[in-house]
């Protein structure tokens, strides 16, 4: 059936405009954090743990309309929990961007849900560890956290109303890196086994990869630059399929980084959709972009190809 652009605009400016008018209610208020519905990743310290934690130094930042929660000082990842009214069985893992300085866990997160809850996903936002703030092997934490939280989702998935052969993963900038090394190093042991959640995989059913990072070396921190973080030259043929969306005009990550992501996928055979607009910059989450734009679009084509990818599944 043909897709109906003007019905894709409509939806793209009422989900954003749903989002960001939420988002706007709380402006001059602290924002939840975690939402009452979370759990902890880890029954103990978290591995990796130094003698002394860093202390929690959360922050409003920005100016209205974009001012909005940022995350520092993670000393205990938690991840949040947000159910849609009419839950479609769907799940994603929200991971937020910050370049490893801080978790943009408002605009990368809470808005994401805000998105996609109306269109039926359950939503998990992940607080992950900093590398940069004292761990030790610091390029190691975010993924011990990010597969952690795979499989404690998916260990409970009954509890949640989720299939857990749909559970993806969503990162942006340099949650995209993280999102990308999920993608690509889902198996890797960057941790001894807790309990049983850690038998279950931990590889996501997809990837959305919204302006990322893909070569650990931009991130200059620990050995971030190690060949397993240039996610690029990890993919393989179990990578699962890959969504990107970048604008070309972005300050921050050149659009060279998703080009070396989708070269990669498409030398290996992974299933791969890329949309690279023309205007957008950086940082515009699911919610910040004017209607107007085509990159405004990318929350339903990211619909569309999950759909899609978890249909092939069942029928292939």
């Amino acid at each position: 059936m043909p897709i109906d652009r003007r019905a894709l605009i409509g939806g793209a400016a009422t989900l954003a405009t749903l989002a960001v008018t939420a988002s706007a209610a709380a402006q001059d208020a602290v924002t939840q954090w975690p939402p009452r519905e979370h759990f902890n990743l880890w029954p103990r310290q978290p591995p990796n743990s130094p003698r002394r934690l860093p202390t929690p130094n959360d922050e409003m930042s920005g100016q209205p309309p974009r001012r909005e929660l940022h995350l520092r000082g993670v000393a205990a990842p938690v991840v949040g929990v947000y159910r849609p009214a009419r839950p479609d069985g769907r799940a994603l893992l929200s991971l937020p961007g910050g370049g490893y300085r801080y978790l943009s866990v408002e605009n990368e997160g809470i808005n994401v849900a805000r998105t996609f809850n109306p269109l039926g996903v359950t939503v998990f936002v992940l607080a992950y560890r900093l590398p940069g703030e004292g761990w030790l092997e610091p390029q190691d934490v975010p993924l011990q956290d990010a597969q952690r939280a795979m499989r404690l989702i998916r260990t409970r998935a009954a509890d949640f109303a989720i299939d857990p052969a749909t559970l993806g993963v969503i990162g942006f900038s340099a949650g995209g890196l993280l999102a990308a090394s999920l993608a690509t190093a889902f198996a890797d042991p960057v941790y001894e086994r807790i309990d049983t959640a850690d038998d279950r995989s931990a590889r996501p059913a997809y990837a959305g990869l919204i302006y990322p990072v893909i070569t650990g070396d931009r991130m200059r921190v620990g050995t971030l630059g190690a060949a397993r973080f240039d996610t690029d030259r990890r993919v393989t043929r179990d990578t699962p399929p890959i969504f990107i969306a970048h604008a070309l005009d972005d300050p921050v990550v050149p659009a060279a980084q998703p080009m070396a992501m989708l070269a990669a996928c498409q030398a290996a055979r992974v299933a791969v959709e890329a949309h690279f607009f023309q205007e957008g910059g950086h940082g515009f989450g699911p919610a910040y972009l004017p209607p107007d734009l085509s990159g405004a679009l990318w929350p339903q084509s990211f619909d569309l190809f999950v759909k899609r990818t978890l249909a092939s599944r069942t029928t292939g």
